[in-house]
């Protein structure tokens, strides 16, 4: 057996006036999704533990079957990983984006999805201007980079952007738990306010400005944490090998850390107009010599997160469409059965534009095994599923239990 977890970040949501007081899962045309819903088994899985924030760090952890509260260390260590970026002992890695501020307020937490290579020439001016002693930048993909901090405390109150727009910036800098992490904040902080003189006249931002673009005006740095310590996944569960397939740098540092190779996808943005037939035949191709694929699309977490639901309607219809169709096709022409398992990581409804901790709807489809009576696959429908609801490691024993 081999078997592929397709990941539809943010997918689950509310529902919405503007579809008809349906979600964009019960909105969309969806043949495969319920198709695999009605021969397969379905349920409901609680991805964020206690204690813990719904950001996708913890829920694809979670996913994945790892105990947050053991090997949990920050989104920063997690992308450093896929970067090729050490994380040395005495260290401290964080996530860093590139956000766009206007009238002191936070617009938006992606700088307007700027370009990787703006992006990338702004992280590189600020690591001339401010980095190479205790801290330094590192360029990653589009809005989302790393910062590295020497000597860091990781006891500290940092908000997402992504959870906050339209709140003033100076509410929400980063405020030390304990005395001994306030040396960290102020040299944060520090960092946020130097960045902003530095990056508003920026050639880069002059040019997205007259464009009538979001300026990347400001650092904003939150998720801190050291090096983790994962055991990897297929040593848990006795598999030979496996892949991780994401645009997104967080997803293949947990890959990584999780064991998985990471395969890169040309024209994969993390956005509605991925590649998504690109990495579906990745993701193919990988099954013929792994035994695992993490497959994991961006789309419909940002479109949630612009309050979108049209869109996101649309990336929900474009996965079934353009990913599960291609790979339900292609099961039926493997050597070995195919379990394949479809949910997204946590909600992210377009009423309030960022993450909940609300348990997500997945299917569980494995050839031959007998489905329960779901029909079609809904945050309401799968209640109703042969799993009920599960938390912690229970959906990835689940997956992979030999039966």
């Amino acid at each position: 057996m081999k078997y592929i977890i397709v990941l539809g970040d943010g997918m689950a949501d509310e529902p919405i006036a503007e579809l008809g007081n349906k979600t964009p899962l019960q909105a969309a045309d969806t043949p495969i999704m319920d198709w695999l819903a009605s021969h397969g088994r379905c349920g409901r899985l609680n991805t964020v533990p206690e204690g813990f924030e719904p950001g996708s760090e913890i829920a694809n952890m979670s996913v994945l079957g790892y105990d947050l509260y053991k090997v949990f260390e920050g989104r920063g260590s997690l992308e450093a990983a896929s970067m090729g970026v050490n994380i040395e002992p005495g260290e401290m890695a964080m996530r860093c984006n590139l956000i766009c501020i206007e009238n002191g307020v936070i617009k938006n937490h992606s700088a307007g999805h700027i370009s990787n290579e703006e992006a990338s020439e702004l992280i590189n001016y600020l690591q001339k201007e401010l980095g190479g002693n205790d801290v330094n930048f590192f360029p990653g993909v589009s809005y989302r980079h790393l910062l590295k901090l020497k000597g860091g405390d990781k006891r500290l109150k940092c908000t997402p952007p992504h959870d906050v727009p339209g709140t003033p910036a100076n509410e929400v800098m980063i405020k030390a738990l304990v005395p001994e992490a306030q040396k960290t904040a102020d040299r944060l902080n520090e960092l946020i306010v130097k960045s902003q003189e530095l990056l508003c006249n920026h050639p880069v931002n002059l040019k997205r400005k007259a464009e009538g673009k979001d300026m990347a005006n400001s650092i904003w740095p939150w998720s801190p944490g050291y090096k983790p310590q994962m055991k990897p996944i297929t040593q848990q569960y006795g598999l030979r090998n496996g892949v991780v397939i994401s645009a997104v740098d967080l997803i293949k540092g947990i890959g990584i850390y999780a064991g998985l190779r990471s395969i890169d996808v040309e024209g994969a943005t993390g956005l509605y107009d991925t590649n998504y037939e690109g990495k579906t035949e990745a993701a193919i191709e990988a099954l013929k010599d792994n035994d695992f694929v993490y497959l994991h699309i961006e789309a419909s977490d940002e479109a949630g997160h612009e309050g979108n639901a049209l869109l996101k309607k649309k990336t929900v219809e474009f996965l079934d469409h353009r990913v599960l169709k291609r790979l339900v096709e292609a099961s039926q022409e493997m050597d070995e059965p195919l379990t394949i398992a479809l949910l997204p990581d946590h909600p992210t409804p377009c009423r309030i534009r960022t993450h909940t901790a609300a348990p997500v709807p997945f299917i569980i489809y494995k050839p031959g095994k007998e489905p329960d009576n779901v029909q079609t696959y809904d945050e309401f429908s799968v209640e109703e599923g042969y799993y009920g609801l599960l938390s912690q490691d229970e959906f990835i024993k689940e997956l992979f239990k030999k039966d």
